[in-house]
């Protein structure tokens, strides 16, 4: 059967509108209820139990990561496998959040009554507030659709959709209440291209072994010697008195070449640039690339305690791969 191009896309864009429907509901449901639930988690000696059964187990798995990775400590626990023994995962201090659209299937009407008398607070993400989950639950966050995507109202798509974003909602909110910054974020995310956008430094991708300085009435021919001894395509200029004066690239070179100057009488503060942009080796790496991008260089003067101690280069940063 030949596929009909026009109808799947109108399928894909209805399938998405009712979708973001949905989701643009929610606002309405963030109440007195969810107020609670944010400050039940917020002030929990213990972890965040996130709990469910199905797709729900599966939404659960993912707020438990986004948790973890924003300064809540949560755990995930399948809500089946709960009641065949791993209830023994909630202890006394923690808050159980249970996820479930219809907050009344059989593992969820079990697990509840359990929890309840082992005296921990009960959260419930469901779409029915008439639910057993919802009638049991300390507070309830509200993520109601009024039906799947899918044209026989069967698969949880609108609906997992609802719980992922009302999960999101909640770790924002207690992100901002803990005063979670990027340093923070740095901590938990220390692998790949975002870990090292936060943690790594100018100290850590810079070559601190070469440091290219010439003296302002240095030679061209020793300037240029210098520039290729180090090669980093650039040297720093300094006073009498370790003043930083200016820098010479290769760019610098090739200009004075092509004006036809004579290379026996100038020096090296004849055709340096002065006032070289200029980095702490303790500020982040890439404020150093974004340096670079602004200004169109490939080089940035390091300083440590103020004085120069070396240049790093756009190499050192695109070698480390997170821009």
């Amino acid at each position: 059967m030949k596929t009909d191009m026009e109808k799947i896309k109108a399928l894909a864009k209805e399938a998405i509108n009712q979708e973001a429907e949905a989701v643009r509901n929610l606002s309405s449901y963030v109440d007195d209820q969810f107020i609670g639930a944010v400050e039940l988690i917020y002030n929990c000696k213990g972890r965040l139990i996130i709990t469910g059964i199905g797709k729900s187990a599966i939404i659960a798995n993912k707020i438990v990561a986004t948790m973890n990775s924003t300064g809540t400590p949560a755990i995930f626990m399948h809500a089946a496998d709960a009641i065949h023994g791993d209830l023994g995962y909630v202890l006394e201090d923690d808050v159980v959040m249970c996820i479930s659209k219809s907050g009344n299937t059989p593992e969820i009407k079990v697990l509840v009554p359990f929890i309840e008398r082992m005296g921990n607070k009960i959260i419930a993400i469901v779409s029915s507030t008439d639910s057993f989950l919802a009638k049991h639950a300390d507070f309830v966050v509200r993520a109601t659709v009024d039906k799947e995507v899918d044209p026989n109202n069967l698969a949880p798509t609108s609906s997992t959709t609802t719980q992922l974003v009302m999960g999101d909602a909640l770790a924002v909110c207690l992100l901002k209440m803990r005063g979670f910054t990027q340093a923070d974020f740095a901590k938990y995310h220390p692998g790949g291209s975002l870990g090292k956008r936060l943690y790594l430094t100018v100290a850590d991708v810079m070559d601190q072994t070469v440091c290219p300085v010439v003296s302002q009435d240095e030679s061209i021919p020793n300037t240029i010697i210098n520039i290729s001894q180090n090669r980093l395509g650039a040297t720093v200029v300094l006073g009498d008195n370790e003043e930083l004066l200016g820098i010479i690239t290769d760019g610098d070179v090739r200009r004075m070449v092509q004006r036809g100057n004579n290379l026996d009488t100038l020096m090296a503060k004849d055709i340096m640039s002065p006032n070289p942009k200029q980095i702490d080796i303790n500020e982040l790496a890439v404020n150093a690339f974004n340096m670079m991008q602004k200004n169109k260089i490939t080089s940035v003067v390091v300083l440590k305690d103020g004085k120069y101690c070396g240049l790093v280069h756009i190499h050192d940063i695109l070698r480390e791969g997170f821009v």
